[in-house]
């Protein structure tokens, strides 16, 4: 089961990271600036954040397995869609519906595993599920690299439309129903918009949600930055560019797997205080490295701790996050998912609208994104009571 839900959280990375090599691509085919076609990202962000919404209902209404086979069903065809996009903007456009079937097996991971386990064995759990995910940026980039040298970037998206039907037969055989159906569950605008509140009304939710969304704009600033940073201004090709990127999420897998051996010893609350901490001298030194323009090799090694942070800080806030809900866990999950996307979006145009030209846009991003983990962190930490409490 944490094999397949691995894979069903692994599809969002997957569509992001394997196409990420093939922007500057894009752009040339397409004639237009490289900050239009950061506007892919954006859009699949912006999608994978309210499609979540529409899901978290949903999988409380009628169990976790119809909502997502639907789901995955419009991500194979909006992938092809993608494939046989003739404009930037008819890509930004599919982009978005890719994102729609994405985001359902982000959210429907992330309840199947609150309907499973307890908070504290949750977050070891999501650890797990991270060192799988976290396979996507290793593998991902490198096949896009790799595909670009023998073929064009369309082929990124058919590639994706096979991996995700093997997906959907995996999820078809092997996951089974985990999610009590609830007739009760209202669909009605009025009543949905009811749930989310009541969700939003726990201070505990609002803690660990907002601290993990800076970290995940930390990570998604990188994303959206690096491919102009490392091939546009340092020079490195496609293929190059796929080894490092690949290297970060090796640092993402290593971080996650570590912080199953400190759950064992620390609580996932001490966990998260201390990367956050750690973020903040991190971060203004990478604004440093920008700015004085230190090289390639420094930056390297800052992003790669800044990346990191996130395989502590995302398995541990999801645990926490979820703890307090049972019938309603597929809106709390759906609410995570949207909200830490928000700070994607903003994350990833905030790159693109600052855009000069420089290294600068992305490292002041990342930098200030894991500044304010910390300081959201502690201005709520004082309504966070007994985290461990289920």
């Amino acid at each position: 089961m944490i094999l397949l839900l691995g894979a069903l959280t692994a599809i969002g990375p997957f569509s992001i990271d394997m196409y990420l090599p093939g922007l500057q691509s894009i752009s040339k085919d397409f004639g237009t600036p490289i900050s239009n076609v950061q506007l892919t990202l954006t859009s699949f962000f912006f999608g994978f954040s309210f499609g979540q919404l529409i899901y978290g209902p949903l999988i409380d209404k009628f169990g976790r397995r119809t909502p997502l086979l639907i789901g995955i069903f419009a991500y194979i065809i909006s992938s092809i869609g993608c494939a046989l996009s003739v404009s930037v903007w008819s890509l930004v456009f599919f982009r978005f519906l890719q994102s729609f079937g994405a985001c359902a097996g982000m959210v429907v991971s992330r309840a199947v595993v609150r309907d499973v386990f307890s908070p504290h064995e949750g977050a070891k759990v999501f650890s797990q599920i991270i060192l799988v995910m976290g396979v996507a940026p290793i593998v991902a980039p490198t096949v896009g690299g790799l595909l670009l040298s023998y073929t064009d970037w369309r082929m990124i998206f058919a590639v994706l439309t096979v991996i995700s039907v093997v997906i959907a037969v995996g999820t078809w055989l092997y996951l089974p129903e985990t999610g009590l159906k609830d007739s009760s569950i209202s669909l009605k605008f009025s009543q949905v918009m009811k749930e989310y509140y009541e969700v939003l009304m726990v201070p505990r939710f609002n803690a660990y949600v907002i601290a993990s969304g800076f970290s995940a704009a930390v990570m998604f600033a990188y994303i959206g930055g690096s491919p102009f940073v490392f091939m546009g201004i340092f020079g490195l090709s496609e293929s190059e560019y796929g080894w490092f990127f690949g290297s970060n999420a090796a640092g993402l897998i290593l971080s996650s797997q570590l912080n199953r051996l400190l759950l064992k010893k620390f609580e996932a609350e001490s966990i998260i205080n201390a990367v956050s901490i750690f973020y903040v001298p991190v971060g203004i030194l990478l604004v440093f490295a920008s700015m004085f323009q230190w090289g390639m090799i420094p930056m390297i090694v800052l992003i790669f701790l800044l990346v990191s942070g996130f395989g502590f800080i995302v398995p541990n806030s999801s645990a926490l996050a979820m703890a307090p809900f049972s019938r309603n866990a597929g809106s709390a999950s759906a609410l995570m998912g949207a909200l830490q996307m928000v700070f994607a979006v903003f994350a990833t145009g905030g790159v693109s609208l600052l855009h000069d030209g420089t290294s600068l846009p992305m490292t002041l991003v990342m930098a200030g994104s894991g500044i304010l983990s910390l300081l959201s962190l502690t201005i709520l930490r004082p309504k966070v009571h007994n985290p461990q409490a289920n």
